[in-house]
């Protein structure tokens, strides 16, 4: 039988596309739904060679999120560096967080990390990956605060760790409320709640101009 992944050039692009159609029919299915051979015949590849790169389902799922979210840091974090304001920095990843859809993002790609969510609680593979993603949003939170801290922006001594564990949190629960289309939390509620924890617990000062539209993430 021939190796199913032979070596060539083009295996990281093809992993890509394999990848990309995962995180399609995930968001357009849900997981459960979603099959290896589906996966295989949307990419137009063969249910063994998607095995072989990634061997279960459970893995397919944190990869296909992992992917997912790679542009989005890789945008988030060149933005973040070109803004020198705390506020600024809190309120690009609010925006980031509680508007479900991004331009030229996967429709529905909130999907994901429901998905992530609940097969988390029981699967320990999945459970990593979300541990593994959950840590590098979070060290995008205590950066903001110990860049501020570093210029003295901020007049509060404040345990950066904390901080990004509450405000994650609260922005996860937001996000939800916002994705299922509360009546009572859209995006520019949820913006208001967070931001208004965030003034609280850095002594920050009331914002002096309305706050513009920015590029927003998808979880």
């Amino acid at each position: 039988m021939a190796d199913p992944a032979p070596a060539t050039e083009n295996n990281e692009a093809r992993r890509i596309e394999m990848l990309h159609a995962a995180a399609e029919l995930i968001c357009e299915r849900g997981f459960g739904d979603t099959r290896i051979a589906d996966v295989a015949k949307r990419a137009g590849v063969s249910s063994a060679l998607v095995i072989y790169y990634f061997g279960t389902r459970d893995r397919l799922l944190v990869d296909a999120l992992r992917h997912s979210e790679e542009s989005f840091y890789e945008a988030a974090e060149k933005m973040l560096a070109e803004v020198t304001s705390l506020r600024e920095r809190l309120s690009l990843l609010i925006e980031w967080t509680c508007v479900p859809q991004v331009d030229n993002e996967i429709p529905g790609a909130w999907g994901l990390w429901f998905d992530l969510w609940a097969q988390a609680f029981r699967h320990d593979e999945v459970k990593a990956g979300r541990v593994e993603l959950d840590a590098r949003w979070r060290r995008m939170i205590v950066d903001a605060i110990k860049s501020a801290e570093a210029s003295d922006e901020l007049d509060v001594k404040v345990d950066a760790r904390m901080f990004a564990l509450e405000f994650s949190a609260l922005l996860d629960g937001l996000s939800i409320q916002v994705a299922l289309e509360d009546p009572e939390v859209d995006s520019e509620v949820a913006h208001q709640i967070a931001m208004r924890f965030a003034e609280r617990e850095l002594n920050l000062p009331p914002a002096k101009k309305p706050r513009a539209r920015s590029r927003q993430r998808g979880r």
